[in-house]
């Protein structure tokens, strides 16, 4: 059976989506099967895999107000091993619509779970907040990565953001864990960088992921063009660093 793991951050501009194509390939590259589940209206996990939102027949939202079963949504990228349950515009009316729904904390994990038997690992991308979707992502999944950037906002977020999956593991989802913090867009060559970094090796140690992203315009570029940065930049620093963050990853949730 598959493994589920959550790319959230409530703070956007932090790497989360980039992260969460990154590692899906990677880790598809390794020969396991992958579906990313994008659910952040804004589609940027979508058109950062190469899918044209306009062309969708069914979306997370479809799924997620019982419109569409899972199976049904998912399309099969043209990159080796991965399948997309893509987002569309309409996933932000979703909040709006689920909240008198019975169980609707539990609406995702209800519609994946005939889907993880198919999938060695199952990546979901977050909406930056910590509303109702951010919430079933949480309760449908078996580990969190925090993608984060070295400075003090962000720690600060990630404070409040543990504080939510404490909740979420409380009321929801006993099996919750916290896989592992990621740090994205690092410049060794900023004090800052080098002070939140000492910062949460100090406080997260066990939790802080080895593998560092580094800053990197071909990390930036690679979304624009619908690639993974291991199609766009074979050979790159990128590649090798979310290569090793996808492998870290997996060997931590048991992929």
């Amino acid at each position: 059976m598959g493994r589920i793991l959550a790319f959230a951050n409530q703070k956007g501009g932090v790497g989360k989506s980039t992260s969460a194509i990154n590692v899906a390939a990677g880790a598809a590259l390794t020969g396991r099967r992958v579906l990313l589940v994008d659910c952040d209206p804004q589609g940027n996990t979508t058109s950062g895999v190469g899918i044209n939102k306009k062309n969708l027949t069914a979306s997370t939202y479809d799924v997620l107000i019982s419109r569409a079963d899972a199976a049904s949504a998912v399309i099969k990228t043209e990159f080796t091993n991965l399948w997309l349950m893509p987002a569309s515009i309409s996933l932000a009316g979703a909040e709006f619509e689920l909240v008198d729904t019975e169980s609707r904390e539990a609406r995702l994990k209800k519609a994946l779970a005939p889907l993880k038997d198919e999938y060695d690992l199952i990546v979901i991308d977050c909406p930056p907040s910590l509303g109702l979707i951010t919430v079933n992502a949480l309760v449908a999944s078996d580990g969190i990565v925090v993608p984060m950037l070295c400075e003090y906002f962000s720690l600060e977020g990630l404070t409040q953001l543990l504080m939510t999956v404490k909740e979420v593991k409380r009321r929801y989802n006993p099996q919750l864990e916290l896989t592992g913090i990621l740090i994205t867009m690092y410049n060794g060559r900023l004090n800052l960088s080098q002070e939140v970094a000492a910062e949460l090796k100090r406080y997260y140690s066990g939790k802080l992921l080895a593998t560092i992203i580094p800053r990197s315009v071909k990390i930036s570029e690679a979304p624009g063009f619908g690639q993974p940065i291991q199609y766009y930049d074979k050979h790159g620093k990128g590649t090798d660093a979310y290569n090793a963050a996808a492998a870290e990853i997996m060997k931590r949730a048991g992929v």
